[in-house]
């Protein structure tokens, strides 16, 4: 009796395993012969044997007989593909029928191709090779798709986490930049008494000043490329140069002497030589262009008549003409030794006046629509 369990050899261990089964046992022993110099061959005389076989072994492929005893190829193969532990495994239906319908119903039930008997030995084996070199490519396809996709889920992770370390570190290092800031804006407004306060204030009505400007679509060229909380920030840098003002003049009860009132514009000039010192110790050039503008520019006015460069117009960068409202609304209604804090009503009245002469003509008529925001409440003494 022909021995239809054939145990694999141990030194081809690597071949592919390929399951014949068929209750025919001449096709059993002529499929064997056929594929055996090239597969690892298991000879199965039914179906129902073919399923106690696979709890031990899974081929890499499986040649079907249709037309067998007790279940045919047609039942065995559904119950094939309902399994999921064998579902993948390619079959191959043997059978002597040869109409079109019988093939159409194999291959809807999932076979993979459709071999006719009597079958010639060498395009039996032909036929396996295709199928098992397209299973092959097909699973290393699967495996590479499978590998990519862990790569770039790794990756995803990856860059997520970066991403997430570089946002923890940018808001430490900007929690930081900010805390210098303030530090160093109130030891200018400590050597200067009688303006506490200012930094926030203005820094405030210029919050206002950009919103709206972005809100109406206004120098939209020119803010382009602004960050907005970085330019906020730089804004509090604006009176640094206040530091190289002598306190005589700064904390002096009364109004300044010409003379005197020409050693205080300087505090422009100074802080543009100091933002720019800073220049030479560091890469950052953002921050440190908007609060040199800032600092040189924001008494500067409309008709050319400020200081310290006299510009004009549009020559005055915007951040300056953003800034000269934003200071000068908050000078207007701050007290001094030398006059009361004016209301803000008065404070806005003045700043409409100045429209065109001191004051660029379209912020001018910005600040009128916003003007209740920069009220933020009762000031006392700053």
């Amino acid at each position: 009796m022909y021995d239809l369990y054939e145990n694999l050899n141990p030194e081809q261990e690597s071949r592919a395993v390929v399951m014949i089964v068929d209750d025919n046992v001449a096709n059993l022993k002529i499929a064997k012969i056929a594929l055996s110099e090239v597969f690892d061959v298991f000879t199965v005389p039914s179906a129902a044997k073919m399923f106690d076989l696979l709890e031990r072994n899974t081929p890499a492929l499986i040649l079907l007989d249709i037309d067998m005893p007790e279940m045919d190829g047609y039942a065995a193969i559904k119950l094939l593909k309902a399994d999921p532990d064998t579902r993948d495994i390619p079959v191959i239906f043997l059978t002597a029928k040869s109409d079109s319908e019988s093939e159409l119903e194999g291959l809807t039930l999932g076979a993979v191709d459709y071999i006719s008997k009597p079958f010639l030995p060498p395009l039996l084996l032909k036929r396996v090779e295709l199928h098992l070199t397209v299973e092959s490519q097909k699973h290393k396809l699967e495996a590479q798709a499978h590998t990519l996709k862990k790569q770039r889920e790794r990756l995803q992770n990856f860059n997520e986490n970066l991403q997430k370390m570089v946002e923890e570190k940018t808001e430490k290092v900007l929690e930081l930049q900010s805390a210098i800031l303030k530090t160093v804006a109130d030891l200018v407004e400590s050597r200067d008494d009688i303006t506490g306060g200012h930094v926030e204030r203005t820094q405030h009505g210029l919050s206002v000043m950009v919103s709206a400007l972005e809100d109406l679509g206004l120098y939209r060229e020119q803010m382009a490329d602004w960050d907005i909380g970085l330019l906020l920030q730089s804004s509090q840098l604006h009176d640094v140069g206040k530091i190289s003002i002598s306190d005589h003049i700064l904390n002096k009860p009364g109004k300044l002497t010409p003379e005197e009132f020409d050693e205080m514009k300087k505090h422009t000039t100074f802080g543009v030589a100091i933002i720019e010192k800073i220049e030479e110790s560091t890469s950052e050039s953002a921050f440190l262009k908007h609060a040199k503008i800032f600092a040189g520019t924001h008494q500067e006015k409309w008709d050319g008549s400020g200081y310290p460069s006299g510009l004009a117009g549009e020559d005055i960068p915007l951040q300056g003409r953003l800034m000269a409202i934003a200071d000068v609304y908050d000078a207007l209604t701050s007290e001094r030794p030398y006059k009361k804090a004016f209301s803000h009503e008065e404070a806005v009245n003045i700043i409409l006046e100045g429209r065109g002469t001191h004051f660029d003509p379209v912020l001018t008529d910005v600040f009128q629509q916003v003007a209740d925001q920069f009220h933020i409440g009762e000031r006392g003494d700053g």
